[in-house]
């Protein structure tokens, strides 16, 4: 039996430096949008999927642990990864890292220049990945998620919709269709297999010119 969850597996909260959310509010909205599972993927700690983990215990929605470590040459996402992973790591060290923690490899925004794409300077595309975003929402008719979407198919690995959402209202704008069980191992089974689909119409360049006008805004002002 096909049973298609949705599924957004790259959320940034206040843990995150460049963040505004916090965790409690991104369940919320997750809930309002009616998510079924999320995860937390802050940049090099694993504090703010602890804390939505927590707070989500007997609910619903289902947080998967996860990471988004700076790896040398760029982002490589440790989903499924409870463990805090060094930055600055080579991408085969941290890739290593994060099956040696019962995670999958998956590479946010692959060949974005402005925001660490992995493949803008790294060219060994052979590398042990599991996944690759071919729709993340900032990006959703852009040259990074059309690249990604190739070196999906070249490797035939999983292909990953995520919101990447720096803030609340950005939270499924675009997301993962999943054939899956609320369960980790079942999640990171499903990606392995391939049994997913990225979804989403993008965040608008004029929702998220303002939300980064009223950002900046109040940092003026704190």
């Amino acid at each position: 039996m096909i049973n298609m969850l949705k599924l957004d597996p790259h959320i940034h909260s206040t843990y995150s430096s460049d963040a505004v959310s916090t965790p409690k509010e991104i369940i919320e909205r997750s809930k309002e949008l009616d998510l079924d599972m999320i995860a937390l993927s802050d940049h090099n700690t694993v504090e703010g999927s602890k804390v939505a983990r927590e707070l989500t215990k007997n609910d619903e929605l289902f947080v998967i642990p996860s990471i988004e470590i700076s790896s040398e040459y760029g982002h490589i996402l440790g989903f499924g990864v409870e463990e805090k992973i060094e930055k600055g790591l080579s991408p085969e060290e941290t890739v290593d890292q994060i099956h040696d923690l019962g995670g999958l490899a998956i590479v946010p925004h692959p060949y974005c220049y402005y925001r660490h794409g992995l493949f803008c300077k790294y060219k060994n595309t052979d590398l042990n990945i599991d996944g690759v975003e071919s729709k993340n929402a900032r990006f959703i008719f852009g040259y990074s998620n059309y690249k990604g979407k190739q070196l999906a198919s070249k490797k035939n690995i999983a292909e990953i919709g995520s919101s990447d959402a720096h803030f609340k209202g950005f939270i499924m704008d675009c997301y993962t269709e999943i054939d899956c069980e609320k369960d980790i191992d079942s999640v990171l089974k499903a990606i392995k297999h391939r049994k997913t689909k990225s979804c989403g119409k993008g965040t608008s360049n004029i929702r998220l010119s303002k939300y980064l006008f009223d950002k900046n805004i109040r940092k003026l002002y704190q």
